[in-house]
């Protein structure tokens, strides 16, 4: 199953430091603060905004990968935007 792959060849990468960045301190927080709310999230959810919006692909492509319907993507996507935002907006 794709998911398998995916999970086995999932690639982590670091938070570049905000010397790297060149960016101002508050905007190097919010990367923080992403990163930990993104951690607290369910499994399915996290990996759902990671596919989305982190590594490109599209509802199709990501539904075709889960072996699930555009329509239950976006409807998943929908749920694990709005818990992002609840968590996120807890930490603020």
């Amino acid at each position: 199953m794709h998911v398998d792959y995916l999970r086995r060849n999932r690639i982590s990468l670091p938070l570049p430091g905000p010397d790297e960045l060149g960016a101002p301190e508050h905007a190097t927080d919010d990367a923080v603060a992403v990163r930990d709310v993104l951690d607290r999230l369910p499994e399915r959810q996290r990996r759902l905004l990671v596919l989305v919006y982190f590594d490109g692909f599209t509802l199709a492509e990501v539904a075709a990968m889960t072996g699930r319907t555009t329509s239950s993507i976006k409807t998943a996507l929908w749920r694990a935007r709005a818990a992002f935002a609840d968590m996120y907006g807890a930490t603020r």
